[in-house]
């Protein structure tokens, strides 16, 4: 039997972002969603319920902060890893005052986006 393929949602309102971690992603057996504003945010993730959240710091209406809060704060929503990726300095406290389970730099390479992944995979899996 195949294994069911890995859904992501990237959250981010750059296009190329999107999709190049699309397409890399992809390349990889995963199903990926993006979405390029926050509203909503319940809404848009609750349908797919993904493996794996990514989420942009500057991300419109609300913010990045304000979304991962939102998934936090939801059952059935908050089992959901969210990696926090932005391109502030502060980027580690941002993305604990969140409530992320951890997050990238940008700019990051490929490697970085996959070990990341993988790594809160292992973790959510024990």
């Amino acid at each position: 039997m195949e294994e069911p393929h890995k859904k992501i949602i990237i959250f981010d309102d750059d296009e190329d972002i999107l999709s190049i971690c699309s397409y890399i992603l992809e390349e990889k057996g995963w199903e990926v969603h993006t979405f390029t504003d926050c509203n909503n945010i319940a809404d848009k993730v609750l349908p797919i319920l993904p493996d794996v959240i990514l989420m942009d710091n500057w991300i419109p209406d609300a913010g990045g902060i304000v979304a991962t809060q939102t998934l936090k704060k939801a059952d059935e929503l908050k089992h959901i890893p969210v990696i926090y990726f932005s391109a502030n300095s502060d980027i580690q406290l941002l993305a604990s005052h969140a409530g992320a389970q951890t997050y990238l730099a940008k700019p990051f390479d490929l490697e970085d986006l996959e070990r990341v992944i993988s790594n809160v995979l292992t973790t959510d899996s024990n």
